[in-house]
């Protein structure tokens, strides 16, 4: 958003008044709905941000963030598969949305619910008034709600949208059990360590004192950790959870900042996978229904990308988006993104030449769906060599800080003798 001065004339006096909008026929616009008809705009200008509305809106947005909460998955798919039975039956959205809202026990829930049949009251469609609400329900939701108000079968997209989010649920718990394991140990292991050197190190610390000998690294390195641990312990923690609420509200606000931590998570072992082939398998099950549903296939690239949370792989299906507009074939456009590989390429070009390009982008969706689900199930296998290495290094420091100056005394004693 960004920053405006508009200068109204109204009732005979001249005034300026500051604002936020995507651009200056948006300022124009809000300026017309906020001061009335009687009032005439003299000129809308681009201006630096004040200080005090800078702070007042980081403050703002900051207390927004810590407010917002997601609606439980599992509360969430229950109500989209009520509202779906709902409105097949032929109850009105709003009457369902109050209905469902004032049924639920989950808060979150109830309250978007509660003012998106407000909204729709108010003369705005699902869609629109659920975009007020992207955090709490999900892109996905807005997609495919948005499919079935483009289609009028908003019902079969409820269906459909509850199968996926179960599928994704099911996936997130597939992957929590198999992190259970060694984030258990990993867990363990580093309390055991944080004892070992808050209340072991200390009582080999006097003894090394007495030695008054040159200490090896390992134990120097226990030493500091000790000096940390426990004279510097709250701050780090408090380091820690404030660092955590920054870079949580960094990730929120800052598209920029959003944008290099999407990158740096594609580039990272494991995680990147993961990220691909479930974006990937999300994008081609979404595009595949819209096609089905008969939606021209640049909306429903529209529609597809808007439900992607990386930004760099969103910058670069964008692309085919783009390709699409200029006349260009989707596989070519998909080719030209690097993201596919060559045997996908080959069956969006088939599904092209032969008129099934939906029921092949639906066999592309299985395919990343089973590559996906096959990351997933590996996934503890993948860790372990990680989680071993780490537990060795912990192990070997310790062990090497702690013996090597026994050993040395015990080399300097038997010398001596």
């Amino acid at each position: 958003m960004k920053y405006f001065v508009a200068t109204i004339m109204k009732q005979g006096k001249k005034t300026e008044v500051g604002l936020y909008a995507e651009d200056k026929q948006a300022a124009k616009k809000y300026v017309r709905l906020k001061h009335g008809q009687g009032s005439i705009i003299i000129k809308v200008v681009e201006a630096a941000e004040p200080l005090e509305d800078r702070i007042k809106r980081l403050k703002d947005n900051f207390l927004k963030n810590l407010k917002k909460k997601k609606i439980k998955p599992d509360a969430l798919i229950a109500a989209i598969r009520q509202l779906a039975v709902m409105t097949n039956a032929g109850i009105s959205i709003n009457e369902s949305l109050a209905e469902i809202a004032e049924a639920t026990t989950d808060p979150a829930l109830k309250t978007v619910f509660s003012k998106v049949a407000e909204d729709i009251n108010a003369g705005n469609s699902l869609s629109k008034a659920l975009e007020n609400f992207r955090f709490e329900v999900g892109n996905l939701t807005i997609a495919m709600v948005s499919l079935g108000e483009q289609t009028g079968q908003l019902d079969e997209a409820l269906y459909s949208l509850a199968n996926m989010l179960e599928e994704i649920r099911a996936n997130i718990i597939k992957f929590k059990k198999a992190m259970a394991y060694p984030r258990n140990v990993m867990i363990a292991m580093a309390v055991a360590f944080t004892i070992l050197i808050v209340y072991v190190v200390p009582q080999f610390k006097k003894i090394f004192e007495d030695l008054h000998a040159t200490l090896p690294l390992p134990t120097q390195i226990l030493l500091y950790l000790e000096y940390l641990f426990n004279n510097y312990g709250l701050y780090i923690v408090a380091g820690i959870g404030v660092f955590y609420f920054v870079f949580k509200y960094m990730l929120e606000s800052s598209e920029e900042f959003r944008y290099k931590w999407h990158q740096l998570l594609l580039k990272t072992y494991l995680i990147k996978n993961i990220i691909m082939y479930s974006t990937l398998s999300r994008f081609t099950l979404v595009f595949a229904e819209l096609i089905r549903a008969g939606i021209p296939i640049a909306e429903a690239l529209d529609t597809a990308i808007g439900m992607i949370d990386n930004l760099p792989l969103k910058q670069k299906l964008m692309t085919v988006r783009g390709a699409v507009q200029k006349g260009d074939t989707l596989y070519r456009g998909l080719e030209e993104t690097g993201l596919f590989e060559n045997m996908i390429i080959q069956m969006v070009r088939a599904g092209e030449d032969s008129g099934t390009l939906s029921t092949m982008i639906k066999k592309v969706a299985e395919y990343y769906k089973m590559k996906f689900d096959g990351i997933i199930d590996g996934l503890s296998e993948a860790i372990e060599p990680i989680m071993l290495l780490i537990l060795a290094g912990m192990v070997i420091l310790l062990a090497l800080g702690i013996f090597l100056p026994m050993w040395d005394l015990g080399n300097a004693v038997n010398g001596g003798m």
